[in-house]
């Protein structure tokens, strides 16, 4: 299967290639398996495309999206070359699983990576309603949490019957976070709950083959370096943590640790959840951080400057270190899919990169992307 990556700028001048002369276009393909084995015969698993599509909007996340518009955003997504697809038991409840399963029972199940989360089991009420309100329309489900080891197994059941699907590649461990406002200060109480069931229930099922890896899905960094102290996880999505508006700690914490055990990161809302796209909304929580707006207006004015799409530099921003192994913004319909996708080739002069250093609105050792 074929993987679409380019070269951070940061790595290129450690190896001494920046002043190499005729490289090949951006976007250019190579063959993750072949590369991997030359790599490392260890390589933990990785996602199968770099660009991906992240399933919240079609759970119905901030607003109501009919059937027919995700599932044209997921066709337009795969015609594009999109081939990972991340989802979970959270998002609508059930409904994105669903949607997500309609469309790529479809495909051919080896030519894509699909991931799903567990901590939630979900359960039939057909007058549940969220109090935050995240999640629109009729829901017909609520949900109680369970980190065992057995509240994990039957987690990955019903995930696979709302799939239709016969395996998952990713599995993880959702939302022990200090942010998630049903836990709060009480997260670690979770976390050692998931420290005794759910960790070593997926270490196990990954050495059995049932799944190829296992992480959490959180959105603080805190829970995924406890992790990395206590279990043996392969991969994280971490979402809210990697972007142009907030980056440093990322780069400098999380990153850093997760390169010395050979774990990947797969960056959720690279865009902030629309916010890099024109969106008026901040990540999830609806407040806009002190400074936010007036960084974004600053980024804005020097991406009119070099003639560069603000989405496509977000997203290359965030897929440019070389920890990172897949980046899955949302869509709700074909032509943000396509926009998205379309962002992952798109050429961003370097001099954009530059002035956004020399102005201090990226960290100075950020990696950048640069042609291959």
């Amino acid at each position: 299967m074929n993987r679409r990556k380019f070269v951070s700028q940061s790595s290129l001048a450690a190896a001494g290639v920046l002043a190499s002369a005729a490289l090949p276009a951006f976007g250019t393909l190579y063959n993750q398996t072949d590369m991997t084995a030359q790599k490392d015969k260890n390589q933990r698993y990785r996602p199968v495309s770099l660009s991906g599509f992240g399933g919240v909007a079609a759970g119905n996340g901030f607003h109501e999206n009919p059937d027919s518009d995700v599932n044209e955003a997921l066709q337009a997504a795969w015609n594009s070359g999109v081939r990972y697809y991340d989802t979970s038991p959270w998002y609508g409840l059930g409904l994105s699983e669903r949607r997500f399963g309609h469309f790529l029972r479809n495909q051919k199940r080896e030519e894509f990576t699909l991931s799903t989360k567990v901590g939630r089991l979900l359960t039939p009420d057909k007058d549940f309603l969220l109090k935050d309100g995240l999640w629109k329309g009729k829901l017909n489900f609520s949900y109680r949490y369970d980190y065992s080891a057995s509240g994990i197994r039957r987690s990955i059941e019903d995930s696979l019957q709302r799939l239709g699907l016969p395996y998952l590649d990713i599995v993880y461990i959702h939302d022990i976070s200090p942010d998630n406002g049903d836990m709060k200060e009480n997260w670690v109480k979770y976390f050692d709950e998931a420290l005794k069931g759910a960790m070593p229930e997926l270490t196990k099922m990954r050495e059995e083959g049932i799944i190829k890896g296992w992480g959490l899905g959180v959105n603080t960094l805190e829970p995924a370096l406890k992790a990395i102290e206590k279990s043996d996880p392969d991969i994280f999505l971490s979402a809210t943590q990697y972007s142009l508006i907030k980056h440093e700690e990322a780069l400098h914490k999380l990153f850093p640790a997760c390169e010395k055990r050979g774990i990947s990161i797969v960056v959720g809302a690279p865009l902030n959840a629309g916010f890099l796209a024109g969106v008026d909304r901040y990540d999830y929580s609806g407040a806009f951080p002190a400074g936010t707006k007036e960084k974004l207006n600053k980024l804005s004015v020097i991406a009119r400057k070099h003639n560069t799409d603000l989405r496509s530099a977000a997203l290359q921003f965030s897929a440019a270190p070389k920890v990172v192994s897949g980046v899955i913004p949302g869509a709700w319909n074909a032509a943000q899919a396509k926009a998205n996708a379309e962002s992952f080739t798109a050429v961003i002069p370097a001099a954009f990169w530059d002035e956004l250093k020399s102005g201090g609105l990226i960290s100075p050792d950020a990696p950048t992307p640069v042609k291959i």
